[in-house]
């Protein structure tokens, strides 16, 4: 479970101008759910998502996971938790190039001290079930968006999360390549992960079981809430 409470982030953008991109925002997070994040350019869906994700951190407010107060936590356990409750999926795919694909997979577990053997093994049951076991050493430029995002699917389940973080997991895609991600997402939530995913396609924002609409820093609307 996640719960944020008046949640606030302002970002300095220089020369004295700043922007408020979340206003005070309450969310309760519980497994087993798909939520989808929408909203215009600037309405704090992204933020929303890095806070979620420990990826940046709120000015203001509190951020509970699992019962735990994560401002009461250091940089070092601040790492670990997101290495293990989180995995992330993002527009750009956000593969290394210099890494073949069954490396880019292996990456996550050797930041989490899995052995060498292990980590081979668990990255190699991945892409396979991904469909990539044929293409695990092809570097990114030689993989299609599709197969990339598919490849950043793997890397983002290999420490077994609780909750797939996806951020315009789509975007770059044509259309037929981006339904079979979406695919990927509802089978993950079937099997019990969390899945929360930020578009501004307000056709994939009716995904999932509940949906969130941010406009100027706050939720404008939530629905579908569990319980």
């Amino acid at each position: 479970m996640i719960e944020l409470q008046q949640a606030a982030k302002q970002y300095d953008l220089g020369g004295g101008a700043k922007v408020q991109a979340l206003k005070g925002v309450d969310v309760r997070i519980d497994r087993g759910e798909f939520i989808t994040v929408m909203g215009p350019s600037g309405s704090g869906k992204s933020t929303l998502l890095h806070i979620l994700g420990i990826l940046d951190n709120v000015d203001q407010g509190t951020y509970l996971l699992e019962d735990i107060d994560l401002d009461t936590l250091g940089d070092r356990a601040l790492s670990r938790i997101r290495n293990q409750y989180f995995g992330f999926i993002f527009q750009s795919f956000n593969l290394l190039n210099e890494l073949n694909a069954l490396e880019n997979v292996m990456f996550p577990l050797m930041n989490a001290g899995v052995r060498g053997p292990e980590r081979r093994e668990r990255a190699m049951a991945l892409l396979d079930t991904v469909g990539l076991a044929e293409r695990m050493y092809h570097y990114p430029t030689m993989l299609s968006g599709g197969e990339q995002q598919r490849v950043a699917i793997a890397r983002a389940l290999a420490n077994d999360p609780t909750f797939i973080l996806a951020d315009e997991p789509t975007g770059n895609l044509p259309s037929d390549q981006g339904a079979e991600i979406l695919g990927f997402l509802d089978k993950l939530n079937a099997d019990g992960v969390t899945v929360i995913m930020v578009t501004h396609d307000d056709k994939l924002g009716q995904r999932g079981n509940r949906h969130i609409r941010l406009r100027d820093g706050e939720i404008e609307s939530d629905t579908g809430r569990n319980g």
